[in-house]
């Protein structure tokens, strides 16, 4: 009795057939282009994500400051 021969290639994953359908429609360049855009999408989501917690610190800290102050004249 022999054993089942082994599968030698992953399947592959959903990433990886999106690429390469992509790289079927598209020419290199536009795949180049619409990894960038795609890549700066992503940076501006985090900067955004940054910069709302930033201003939550702010305005923590202000709030903090300020019933600080009041407190302390009282």
């Amino acid at each position: 009795m022999q054993a089942a021969p082994v599968r030698a290639t992953a399947i592959p994953s959903f990433t990886d057939a999106l690429r390469a359908v992509e790289s079927l429609l598209l020419s290199s360049g536009q795949r180049t282009a619409r990894r960038n855009a795609w890549t700066s999408v992503q940076a501006d989501r985090r900067r955004a994500k940054d910069r709302v917690e930033a201003q939550h610190i702010l305005e923590q800290t202000l709030t903090k400051t300020l019933t600080d102050t009041y407190s302390a004249r009282s």
